[in-house]
């Protein structure tokens, strides 16, 4: 039996880290081990800055309004006085990149939908001197069609209009109601879902994957989404 999503769904959107990687919790332990900087410390310091700018210094990253270095001076500032000392954070990137590793069971899946003739995009929030690390993990080019980085369209999830524009990069006839929208971040969901779009959020593989076979009713033969009749 058919259900009801598969019908209409013709494209996929799918999150970045912590869905085609494994979870981002583990990259903040790996900076927690080399520098002792706890997730719960740098959490005070993003805190710290938003108080001083009125904006979190995470978001302005992702849009692409800071550079890396004035975002990593930042924390470093906020964070100086807890640790008694302004910490060298120019790892940062290096430490996250070298602990985030391919979901490869979610890679496969993406590449199955691909196959069956799903259109296929990436939507990450993401900086963009990180843009050659990141694309270098995953067969990006192989699997997806369009990638959306946030700091390169000046918007971040969860954003309405960053999902429009995703979108309409995709087929410009396309709508919310036809795709299907994977991420880790239940706020990221929860706006997919206020625009019309089949959102799961991502917990693990054996919740995800099975959630996105049957709503997309994956036992049928290959073929075209949009030709199903």
């Amino acid at each position: 039996m058919t259900s009801p999503a598969a019908e209409g769904i013709r494209a996929v959107i799918s999150d970045f880290g912590g869905v085609l990687t494994n979870r981002l919790v583990d990259a903040f332990a790996a900076f927690q081990d080399e520098t002792g900087i706890s997730m719960e410390q740098l959490g005070r310091g993003m805190q710290r800055v938003a108080e001083r700018d009125g904006e979190y210094p995470l978001f302005r990253l992702e849009r692409g309004e800071v550079t890396e270095e004035e975002f990593l001076g930042s924390i470093a500032w906020a964070i100086e006085p807890e640790l008694g000392h302004r910490p060298k954070l120019h790892r940062f990137r290096d430490i996250w990149f070298e602990a985030l590793h391919p979901n490869n069971p979610m890679l496969d899946l993406m590449r199955d939908l691909r196959g069956r003739g799903y259109r296929m995009a990436i939507l990450t929030n993401n900086v963009r001197e990180w843009e050659e690390l990141w694309r270098s993990k995953l067969p990006v080019d192989e699997i997806f069609e369009l990638v959306v980085d946030s700091a390169w369209v000046g918007m971040r999830k969860p954003d309405p209009e960053i999902y429009h524009l995703t979108i309409g990069r995709l087929d410009t006839d396309l709508r919310p109601g036809e795709c299907l929208f994977v991420d880790d971040n239940v706020l990221n969901v929860e706006a997919a879902r206020e625009l019309g779009m089949t959102a799961v959020q991502f917990v693990s593989n054996d919740q995800a994957i099975p959630e996105i076979r049957e709503l997309l009713d994956l036992s049928g033969a290959l073929g075209a989404p949009g030709l199903r009749g």
